[in-house]
């Protein structure tokens, strides 16, 4: 399939979040390099789309519908890996929103939520936080990522595949800085740098590796948020990246590949930083 070389001939993989963005750019990659893919996501179409994609390319993919926050579904997708193509090595948890009343995609709504925060202070934005909105933005975003990787560490466990599997949480450049990031999001992606760290210690002993990737702007669903912010906000966003440019959905792709390839066999509990020079402040 394509001009991939084969690095991950044999491997079977799960993607969250694989029906659009940096889920879908992660398994068109996975699925280029060899792997069979399980293509996870909410939202059914888009999956589907994903699996076209890559069988269109010679590729093996499947579409399974999962809500990250369900145990039941996250059981599903990795009992999906496993019936399907025998196997499970590769995990990577793309799956999550930027706000509880998130939609990939919805333009609309994520206008009027935009402007709803630029009318308060950010004093006020605190004191108004919604919790509900708050407690929907960890469930999936922190907890649905431990959901996820609990079914398939527990697939990999009963089928004899733990032993050289790799993990892969996505997290934020808004995982350590403040600014990255609504404040809901920022907190959850700062969780999910945390349990990659913990689930590294938990997990080697059974030759499990587990890292995350914290991008920065790259042009997504997401991002494309960005413009409803006032303007002054989006160019001290630009500011803030040297390269001088948004990332692409491959390019947090291939550090995907490289996280879960044999190339990375010493990496355990890092986090890699595709973000333009964003850190570099």
């Amino acid at each position: 399939m394509g001009d991939g070389t084969g690095r991950l001939a044999g491997k079977v993989a799960v993607v969250t979040g694989g029906g659009n963005g940096l889920g879908r750019a992660t398994a068109v990659r996975f699925a280029e390099e060899g792997a069979a893919v399980v293509v996870a996501d909410l939202l059914d179409g888009p999956a589907e789309e994903t699996v076209r994609m890559i069988e269109a390319a010679g590729g093996r993919a499947t579409a399974v519908s999962v809500d990250v926050t369900s145990r039941v579904d996250n059981d599903l997708m990795a009992r999906t890996a496993i019936d399907t193509y025998d196997g499970l090595h590769a995990v990577v948890t793309a799956a999550g929103v930027a706000s509880g009343d998130y939609v990939s995609g919805d333009l609309e709504l994520a206008e009027k939520a935009m402007k709803a925060r630029a009318a308060s202070s950010p004093a006020r934005a605190v004191v108004d936080i919604d919790i509900d909105d708050w407690q929907t933005v960890l469930d999936v975003n922190l907890t649905g990522t431990l959901k996820s990787i609990q079914a398939c560490v527990a697939a990999m466990l009963d089928h004899g595949c733990a032993d050289g599997a790799s993990i892969v949480t996505i997290a934020s450049i808004g995982a350590k800085h403040p600014d990255a990031g609504a404040f809901a999001y920022g907190c959850s992606k700062a969780g999910v740098w945390y349990l990659t760290k913990k689930l590294a210690r938990e997990l080697v002993g059974e030759g499990i590796r587990v890292n995350s990737i914290g991008p920065g702007f790259i042009e997504t669903n997401m991002t494309a948020l960005m413009q409803f912010m006032p303007e002054e906000t989006q160019e001290h966003i630009r500011r803030q990246i040297p390269m001088g440019r948004m990332g692409k959905p491959v390019e947090i792709a291939n550090a995907a590949l490289f996280l879960v390839s044999d190339e990375a066999s010493y990496f355990t509990g890092e986090i890699l930083h595709p973000d333009g020079g964003f850190f570099t402040e």
